[in-house]
């Protein structure tokens, strides 16, 4: 993993999105699953619906940077590109009835951050393991 910075962002990724998701419930007592507006977790407004989002991408980012880098790789690149669109559509459901995640100012600057690191991590980096991973497969 210190060789690998899919493995290392993917792990410590996934381990604080877990935190989060966890730490989450526990502001959250009494908050409806679907709340458009949510309990603050620090800055961040969270209901139900987002902890258990948070649950499940704490848990791929760190299966796959505990896995291989090809699946690190790949996870940090998908995740990376969910929270690209999440920060970008996050901008204009602020006060609207659709926005059932509870998402406020601070989470859309954190999604946009965090799909800035990841898409940049799973995108340029470990490139030359990627290649001779594919080109092992095809011999």
């Amino acid at each position: 993993m210190r060789t690998s910075p899919n493995r290392l962002i993917a792990t410590i990724f996934g381990a604080v999105y877990l935190l989060v998701g966890i730490l989450g419930f526990f502001v959250t007592s009494g908050v409806g699953f679907f709340a458009t507006e949510g309990q603050n977790l620090i800055i961040f407004a969270v209901n139900p619906l987002h902890n258990i989002i948070h649950l499940a991408i704490g848990a791929a980012l760190l299966i796959a940077g505990l896995t291989s880098i090809p699946s690190a790789k790949g996870v940090n690149t998908t995740v990376g590109a969910v929270y690209l669109l999440v920060g970008i559509v996050g901008l204009f459901l602020l006060g609207s009835s659709l926005n059932i995640i509870a998402l406020n100012g601070a989470d859309n600057v954190l999604h946009l951050a965090s799909a800035v690191l990841l898409l940049g991590v799973g995108l340029s980096q470990d490139k030359s393991v990627a290649r001779r991973s594919t080109a092992a497969q095809t011999v």
